[in-house]
């Protein structure tokens, strides 16, 4: 390692210790929640309308009864063919 690299490991660990020692020396203090109630609904209220966009986003779906399948080969742990398995994609 250069010198370079060193003095910046050392500047950054000293940064973490200085940052730790300040954490932990500040006065804790801890205030009730007051209003989660309106928190909540609005953080379900943001979902709802995301998720309505995004679904609405999607192009339309179409079922049919067609499959299409085929085999599917299974290797074991070393890659060694195995056998072959019957897919459908619905």
């Amino acid at each position: 390692m250069s010198i370079k690299t060193k003095f910046a490991a050392l500047a950054l660990a000293a940064l973490a210790v200085t940052g730790s020692i300040a954490a932990t020396t500040t006065k804790a203090e801890a205030y009730p929640i007051n209003n989660w109630a309106w928190d909540v609904g609005a953080g379900l209220a943001t979902a709802a309308i995301v998720s309505t966009a995004v679904a609405a986003s999607n192009g339309p779906v179409y079922y049919t009864t067609y499959r299409r399948c085929g085999l599917a080969p299974r290797y074991n742990a070393f890659g060694q063919y195995m056998y072959s398995v019957r897919v459908c994609n619905f």
